[in-house]
């Protein structure tokens, strides 16, 4: 069974969110991850980038595949997790923590009916 902490958000397209202040820490769940097998490289964008919700931001590449992560919501990247360019490998040990991906400025406080709740994600998951 995979992890799915209950104080995150979560899309149909498996990534997660922890938003505080207008801000959303974004990275993929323990069930990509695990889908994807081992990661070995990700693919970040460049700080200051816009994005509107669904837009293609970043790419991870696996052993198996190469998959794109979507932007879940509209906003502004104020940072990149810089430890992926070295060690891609956090994705899979530690999705949740040491392997987010972007932080996103959001462009609005309205967010809560485009994302799913862990239980939502759950049942997405068949989980």
């Amino acid at each position: 069974m995979s992890e799915v902490p209950d104080n995150l958000y979560y899309t149909a397209d498996h990534e997660w969110l922890l938003i505080a202040d207008g801000v959303a820490v974004i990275g993929i769940t323990d069930y990509a991850q695990d889908s994807l097998t081992d990661i070995v490289y990700v693919e970040l964008p460049d700080g200051g980038s816009s994005f509107k919700s669904g837009e293609e931001f970043a790419s991870v590449e696996s052993v198996k595949s190469v998959s794109g992560i979507f932007a879940p919501l509209d906003g502004e990247v104020i940072a990149v997790n810089e430890e992926l360019d070295d060690s891609p490998e956090l994705i899979n040990q530690d999705p949740y923590g040491d392997g987010w991906i972007v932080k996103l400025r959001l462009s609005s406080q309205e967010f809560e009916s485009e994302l799913l709740s862990a239980a939502d994600y759950k049942a997405e998951i068949g989980e």
